[in-house]
């Protein structure tokens, strides 16, 4: 059990009273849920609050490139089983968001709290998590965020002598290269698709040997895949007593299965046996609108998130098969990264088949690339003239972070 919330100092209840303040004022100005706003003033106010207000929480942190978002709900619904949660759920991940949400946690027993990659070892170091979960590194905002070797140790620098159990993927080496200075973990076979960042070993630099898709190790240093305690297998988890637990999700496709087990072995962590966390799981549909399928001027409309080559090669796991229409939609905001070459890594010769309208603020790069793949497209200026250049039936529509979030305002979702 957590110690009782401490009652927070003036400075500290001034803080987030200025924070929530700040925020009804943005979301007042339609600039959105003002989660970050609130938290940038509530920090400036007292620089210390986050640790304040995570004082009396069980905390996991969830950090990836891929799958955070999703991971963070499905591990707050298990974990709601034995009591209070308090999540950022809306995905608001760097220490102000995270701030803003902890202010509304005051009778929470747990705080399930998503991190960028980045923040991860400060937010650690404020929060003294009990638990924390780590799922992939994949190239991502390379213009923002470093590159996935220098992350990976950013990540191990932050993690050793930490006395968290660390909830780690086996499948990924730069996650378990990270993971391997903490003196807690436990392993999760979670499967990793995307492998093109994980040719090189990043203990030593030599050559990572795949003899299938269950082993790698360094032919030259010796490092290799630890020996996992939980397994994803097909729809079922197997447990580190070797029971097999299915998985029923209404959320799609293979990476779910995996943010699922994942999510399991850390509600295990915190006392929720895999049954109930797994049942508990069922009810999310959708995460921040994402998979929902929504009717928009008389067609059905499924919103798929793909931020980067790794989001990219499962999405395509997930849509119908051809001649299923396909709505792609590509931004380079300054939340997406403004560097657009990662484009050149995703495989789009597997929409081949696809009627394709094209949208977004850098539909250009993406038909200029679809194009190079031999992909049928149309070049569209809205999603209007889209939907008006697609044939019947429902659609996938697929875009990155803030082209998302452009869908989901003109669909009213």
């Amino acid at each position: 059990m957590t110690e009782s919330a401490q009652p927070l100092s003036a400075r500290a209840r001034l803080a987030v009273t200025a924070g929530k303040a700040a925020a009804a004022v943005s979301r007042a100005a339609g600039r959105g849920s003002g989660s970050v706003i609130g938290g940038k003033v509530a920090l400036k106010v007292d620089p210390e609050l986050l640790s304040r207000l995570a004082g009396h929480l069980d905390v996991v942190l969830v950090s990836a490139t891929n799958g955070k978002t999703t991971t963070t709900r499905l591990i707050a619904e298990a974990l709601r089983a034995g009591g209070e949660v308090v999540s950022n759920a809306l995905g608001a991940n760097m220490p102000a968001g995270i701030t803003s949400a902890l202010s509304g946690g005051a009778t929470a027993r747990f705080g399930v709290i998503e991190v960028d990659e980045k923040y991860l070892a400060g937010v650690a170091r404020d929060v003294t998590p009990k638990a924390i979960a780590l799922l992939n590194l994949s190239r991502d905002q390379l213009d923002r965020a470093a590159e996935t070797r220098m992350l990976a140790e950013r990540w191990r620098e932050g993690l050793q002598g930490s006395k968290a159990t660390v909830i780690a993927n086996a499948d990924d080496p730069l996650v378990v290269w990270a993971a391997s200075s903490s003196p807690d973990v436990v392993w999760v076979a979670a499967g990793q698709e995307w492998k093109d960042d994980a040719w090189s070993c990043p203990s030593c630099g030599g050559v990572l040997h795949r003899p299938d898709d269950t082993t790698w190790t360094c032919g030259d240093c010796g490092f290799g895949r630890p020996v996992p305690s939980w397994v994803l297998s097909g729809d079922t988890v197997i447990d580190p007593n070797g029971s097999a637990w299915p998985i029923r999700l209404q959320l799609p496709g293979r990476a779910n299965k995996a943010n699922a087990a994942t999510a399991a072995a850390t509600a295990a962590a915190f006392g929720i046996p895999p049954h109930i966390a797994l049942e508990r799981m069922q009810s999310v549909a959708a995460v921040a609108g994402r998979y929902d399928v929504v009717s928009h001027r008389g067609r059905d409309i499924r919103l798929l998130l793909a931020k980067n080559p790794a989001g990219w090669l499962e999405t395509f796991s997930l849509i119908d098969p051809p001649p299923t229409p396909v709505i792609l939609s590509v931004n380079a905001r300054g939340a997406d990264g403004t560097d657009t070459s990662w484009l050149w890594d995703v495989d789009y010769g597997r929409l081949i088949g696809h009627p394709i309208a094209v949208i977004g603020d850098r539909r250009l790069d993406l038909a200029v690339r679809l194009e190079v793949a031999g992909v049928d497209f149309r070049v569209c200026e809205s999603l209007t003239e889209a939907l008006q250049t697609l044939p019947p039936g429902r659609i996938e529509a697929i875009a990155n972070y803030t082209a998302f979030q452009d869908l989901r305002r003109a669909v009213g979702n």
